[in-house]
């Protein structure tokens, strides 16, 4: 083989699709021109791609690896501020699994030497047959990419170079018991170093299975707090409009019992005159009896008119109290979008012409770690970091703010019987979703009589 046609080391990044395959192949210098626009990838449009980028070396056989995500707008180009050095990070990952050549070295979520890069990354899936590295493995061994490999086959030598050893060497018990115990120790080291990979790998896989596991508890948590919020919120409005709906029937209850008794007087009263009339003259009497009905019934029906009329002003002024709640609303909204609008004008326009330069804001809060905001969230992480930051490690703000002083002075915060605060000096919990209330910031005396008095 020439020189000029010797193969070096190859930079390739692969891409895998939903079903965990490898669906396509390029070299960096491809997946760089990617990146800076000049062709798009229609089939990923819209879509955060699983990509690892690969280092080959000449017997295609793979050296470095580094799983990253990379999103896709919808026309198929790349999120312009994607800016993940993977090179360098390819360069200080750690041992990983050996796929041939060795320990590789492995970049990915549970195992990244950037620590603000780590959430652009994502672990491999290390099950018995779906490994990720395997594909890789078998991918590049395919050679789809077209790569020149190095011939490692056993060099012939020829018979005129050969020479036979004189008859008083061919035995040598004490070299031959040498090579014999070097053969051994060397088979003892080979043994212990694939053992010692073998554990690298398993660690790595429970590392990313626990840390899958946290995330989806974490999540599952998340949406019960508000769940349960929003069901405390419904319960409260019930509750009022139905204290609400008692007071309006006891006062229509107070009404009409009122309006019974003055027509009860009113019918005992005229009863009354209708008996003293009845002993002067029955005619008479009859006349007053029907004068009386006649008013009974024209004052029952002015009552039901009346009480109408009111019904019909209340439900007016109704309609008018919600138009006004209606233009109130509107008028509110009008003046959010107003202030929106005015506080865009100046510091959007700063972040956006900073955003068009590249620059990327990166904050970073305890336990969620370096935290790059997109443009579209800087309002929200304005309006409440703590918010943010507690959206981000899956809990809400009160627990990340309990998780917060706990991570900051991590002392048992039970009180005692003189009232004074324990202050035991106790473990640090550095991840707010495992933090709990009443256990994570106490001392194993005060933490082992507050699960008595609950199971009590």
């Amino acid at each position: 083989m020439s020189m000029q046609n010797k193969p070096q080391m190859v930079e390739a990044v692969m891409f895998f699709n939903e079903r965990g395959g490898v669906c396509k192949q390029m070299f960096f210098t491809e997946f760089e021109a990617l990146l800076d626009g000049v062709v798009n990838m229609p089939e990923f449009a819209d879509q955060q791609t699983r990509i690892a980028y690969v280092a080959i070396n000449p017997r295609l056989l793979i050296r470095a690896v580094v799983f990253f995500y990379l999103d896709f707008d919808e026309k198929g180009a790349p999120d312009s501020g994607w800016n993940i050095p993977l090179q360098h990070l390819s360069e200080r990952a750690g041992r990983g699994p050996d796929l041939g050549a060795g320990p590789i070295r492995l970049a990915c979520r549970s195992q990244c030497p950037v620590s603000w890069h780590q959430m652009h990354l994502w672990d491999p899936n290390l099950a018995p047959g779906h490994n990720d590295l395997v594909l890789l493995r078998d991918a590049v061994k395919r050679n789809n990419l077209g790569l020149l490999v190095e011939d490692d086959s056993p060099q012939a030598i020829a018979p005129e170079r050969l020479h036979m050893a004189s008859e008083d060497k061919w035995y040598a018990p004490d070299a031959a018991a040498e090579v014999a115990s070097r053969v051994t120790e060397t088979m003892d080291q080979e043994h212990r170093l694939k053992t010692a990979q073998l554990i690298k790998q398993q660690r790595l896989r429970i590392s990313s299975l626990s840390r899958q596991h946290e995330e989806e508890v974490a999540k599952l948590k998340l949406a019960h707090e508000q769940q349960g919020e929003s069901l405390q919120a419904q319960a409260s409005e019930l509750r009022l409009a139905l204290r609400q709906q008692k007071e309006l029937n006891a006062t229509l209850k107070a009404q009409l019992a009122a309006q019974a008794a003055s027509m009860q007087s009113f019918r005992e009263e005229m009863t009354e005159q209708m008996r003293e009339l009845e002993r002067h003259d029955r005619t008479e009497s009859e006349i007053l009896r029907v004068q009386f009905e006649n008013e009974l019934q024209a004052k029952i029906a002015a009552a039901v008119a009346e009480y109408k009329e009111q019904v019909a002003i209340r439900d007016v002024e109704l309609a008018y109290r919600n138009e006004q709640d209606a233009q109130t609303h509107e008028e509110v909204d009008r003046l959010k979008r107003e202030r929106d609008e005015l506080a865009g004008q100046g510091g959007e326009q700063i972040l956006e012409r900073l955003a068009t330069l590249g620059v990327v804001f990166v904050v970073y809060h305890p336990g969620a770690g370096h935290l790059t905001i997109p443009l579209q969230d800087i309002g929200s992480y304005r309006d409440n970091p703590m918010a943010y930051a507690a959206a981000k490690c899956f809990v809400s703000e009160v627990q990340y703010r309990q998780w917060l002083a706990h991570y900051q002075q991590p002392s048992c915060e039970a009180a005692l019987p003189s009232g004074q605060r324990c202050a035991i000096p106790i473990d640090r919990v550095d991840t707010p979703s495992r933090f709990t209330v009443g256990n994570s910031n106490c001392c194993e005396r005060h933490k082992a009589t507050s699960r008595l008095r609950t199971v009590g």
